[in-house]
């Protein structure tokens, strides 16, 4: 009977070395705690938004930043081109005066030119006058002297060489530009007169 009491009770070896556990009282948290915790996840959750919103703030402030350098970029960009522009505008216009101040002066040395060319024809026709009546002086020069001589001859009853002379004056026509005014200081005959006296009294 002892050996089926033994075979109906468990088996436990060396019970005293694992001894049972003692329970531990578990009691419910006081209301103290349950605050702190509380506050305490509040706190992380607050200071999680706040590092959401800082990240955000930096990104938004980054954005605005590289957003304000490329209008800024952009803007001096526009500006240089204006410069550009309006360089080339007042080169452009520098040259257009320029053009049109030189024009001015062409036209006003060719209005000198024809001023000076209208000189030049004014002149060159007294020259021609001039010498016309240089020539004419000299050729009624010319005539007087061989009037005198003629007149000479035949006052001194040299007819032969009075009739050379007015032969070789013929020749040269010299003749025709005797003055036919009165020069010689009588009342009688011009020297052209006095001449076509002499030649009929010589040449017959």
């Amino acid at each position: 009977m002892a050996e089926n009491r033994r075979s109906s009770e468990p088996f436990i070896e060396d019970a005293h070395r694992f001894p049972e556990e003692p329970r531990k009282d578990r009691r419910p948290p006081s209301s103290e705690q349950e605050a702190r915790r509380k506050r305490t996840q509040q706190r992380r959750r607050r200071n999680s938004v706040f590092q959401y919103i800082a990240v955000l703030f930096m990104a938004a402030f980054i954005l605005l930043l590289f957003t304000f350098m490329m209008e800024r970029r952009q803007s001096q960009q526009q500006i240089d081109d204006l410069k550009q522009s309006n360089s080339a505008a007042q080169t452009l216009q520098g040259l257009i005066d320029e053009n049109a101040q030189l024009k001015t002066q062409t036209d006003a040395l060719e209005d000198q030119i024809k001023e000076l060319q209208g000189q030049l024809a004014a002149a060159e026709e007294e020259y021609g006058l001039l010498r016309g009546q240089l020539h004419g002086e000299e050729k009624s020069t010319l005539a007087m002297h061989w009037f005198w001589q003629i007149n000479e001859a035949y006052v001194r009853g040299k007819t032969k060489l009075c009739r050379e002379l007015i032969t070789s004056m013929e020749e040269q026509k010299f003749q025709n530009d005797l003055p036919k005014e009165n020069i010689t200081g009588t009342d009688r005959f011009s020297p052209y007169d006095r001449y076509m006296e002499i030649r009929d009294k010589v040449i017959k």
